[in-house]
Formats: structure tokens, C-alpha cells, sequence
């Protein structure tokens, strides 16, 4: 059975890029992955644990890069209330 090309395509697509930036409030730490999830908050320790210093802070605001992409997390409580 062929599959059509647009549906492999697009598979591939989603293979190479992988689920760094697969949508906003989440990030890729190696293996590790942290989100923006309310049911589950993320605290600052587990982020330092699992993705390492910050390429820079700003109060609240941590910033890391991706893949040439650079994601902010932004803390409130102590807790992650969002990843862009």
C-alpha cells in the first residue's frame, strides 16, 4: 500500500523538527521536557536541574536557547506559568 507523498512529507517534517516548539508553553531539555502545564506547575529547581543555567535572567524570566531559537519561562510563585 503506498502512502500518499504529502502525508510522508509531513511526517518527516515532524520528525526533523521534533517537539522543540511543537507548540507554545513547552521546551525540550535534553531528555528531558518541561511545559507550562497547570495541573502539574514545574518549579524553578527542576528547571535548573533539568535544563541547566539560563542564557540569561530578568527577574522572573528565564531565558534559554534552542536550537538557535530562544525560549523565555516565566515564573510566578516559583513555578513556571509560561514558556514562549
Amino acid at each position: 500500500m503506498k502512502l500518499p507523498r504529502i502525508c510522508l512529507a509531513g511526517t518527516a517534517g515532524l520528525l526533523l523538527f521534533g517537539v522543540q516548539g511543537a507548540y507554545a508553553g513547552t521546551m525540550n531539555c535534553g531528555v528531558h521536557f518541561i511545559q507550562d502545564d497547570t495541573r502539574a506547575p514545574v518549579s524553578k529547581y527542576e528547571v535548573l536541574k533539568k535544563c541547566g543555567e539560563p542564557k540569561s535572567r530578568e527577574g522572573d524570566t528565564w531565558f534559554y536557547e534552542r536550537g538557535g531559537t530562544v525560549m523565555a519561562v516565566t515564573f510566578k510563585s516559583g513555578r513556571i506559568s509560561s514558556i514562549r
